[in-house]
């Protein structure tokens, strides 16, 4: 690639992420006479792809191995044919983050959901009861992807008094510590300027369920309506999913976005640092127990426990910290022979010890 095209391509595509070390990456493939470019939408195997020649469509089976992580997603930069057709993607550069979910099917797959992301967006909206134990669950996915995390309360309006607001905010961020709460209107355009400015400097993930206003968030920090908006049932305070792939939009004021349709499911996938960083007050706790493998059940010296009946900690924290270890050592289990065995292991020495105590407990003669 010669330094006027070069020059042509950074100026092209710097909208959309494009820096050096991305071109460091992407030179090998440079002279192979392939182009450098973004993936914006991936629909049924093929993907449209923004390059300096405008937007591409290519099909990524040249690059679709069987393993659903590694297949090209919305956020990837690629290299792509200049021609051909089919015109194909390949190859993708590597990835600097991936969103992650366990899929819903019994085969205990992953899916990648966006690639190359910054900030990851949660979208909770205030129209319906905070669901605390959700928005964790969103958060141990972001911080795993190695994004910050953002939570948005969207339809904030819905909520006129400054002090409920308040306290709902602080509900919020005390389940997700170190994570900043913006609670945003797209009606009347209060947070906007906030969220714009934390967005403005990389890549955006939306997420949320149907009915959170990420659409809606997505065309106001857009500018203009390019994202569809569905009303939301008044039963319920749920939507329709009204969008249906994943979509890169460059923002007017910087920064680039990825909308995504609503997840009903959010299962983790090999999520330990991140639930332990949503949960970072515990796991600070659990260095004070008196045994290092203390599992804050019942232990002697259990600082967390200790935590708890002091009130300092609550209880739902420690329920939904216990449960999102459990769940991703469940998903990591069936892909990896040798935890399941020290699962086993761990069942047994644990059933040992119950029994153990049980039998102390009843005394040495009550079998007679």
């Amino acid at each position: 690639m010669t330094s006027s095209s070069a020059s042509s391509v950074s100026s092209a595509l710097a909208p959309y992420g494009w820096d050096d070390a991305w071109a460091d990456e992407f030179a090998p493939y440079g002279t192979e006479g392939l182009l450098p470019g973004r993936v914006i939408r991936v629909d049924r195997g093929q993907c449209d792809v923004v390059t300096a020649d405008g937007v591409l469509r290519a099909d990524t089976a040249f690059v679709t191995p069987h393993d659903p992580l590694r297949v090209v997603c919305t956020g990837d930069w690629v290299a792509v044919e200049p021609g051909g057709n089919p015109r194909y993607v390949r190859a993708y550069l590597p990835r600097r983050t991936a969103f992650v979910r366990s899929t819903s099917s019994k085969r205990s797959e992953g899916q990648i959901l966006a690639a190359n992301v910054d900030h990851a967006i949660v979208a909770v909206p205030l129209s319906a009861e905070l669901d605390l134990g959700r928005i964790e669950r969103f958060l141990a996915l972001a911080w795993e992807s190695g994004a910050q995390p953002l939570v948005v309360l969207t339809k904030a309006d819905l909520v006129p008094d400054a002090v409920t607001l308040s306290h709902l905010v602080q509900d919020v961020e005390t389940s997700a510590p170190g994570v900043p709460v913006v609670p945003v209107s797209a009606v009347d355009g209060a947070g906007l300027d906030v969220v714009a400015a934390i967005v403005g400097g990389g890549t955006s993930v939306l997420l949320g369920q149907s009915g959170a206003g990420k659409s809606t968030l997505a065309n106001a920090l857009l500018g203009e309506d390019v994202m569809a908006v569905q009303a939301i049932r008044d039963v319920d305070g749920k939507g329709r999913h009204t969008t249906t792939t994943r979509n890169l939009l460059a923002l007017p004021g910087g920064g680039v976005l990825i909308d995504t349709p609503g997840l009903r499911g959010v299962g983790l996938w090999d999520a330990e640092t991140g639930v332990g960083q949503v949960f970072s007050e515990i796991e600070e706790l659990a260095e004070r127990c008196r045994f290092h493998d203390c599992a804050h059940e019942a232990e002697p010296g259990c600082a967390v426990l200790a935590a708890v009946e002091e009130g300092d900690l609550p209880e739902r924290r420690l329920q939904s910290y216990r449960k999102l270890l459990r769940e991703n050592q469940r998903i990591v289990a069936k892909t990896d022979a040798r935890l399941r065995a020290e699962i086993r292991k761990d069942w047994k020495r644990k059933g040992a010890i119950g029994r153990a105590a049980m039998e102390a407990k009843r005394g040495p003669h009550w079998r007679a």
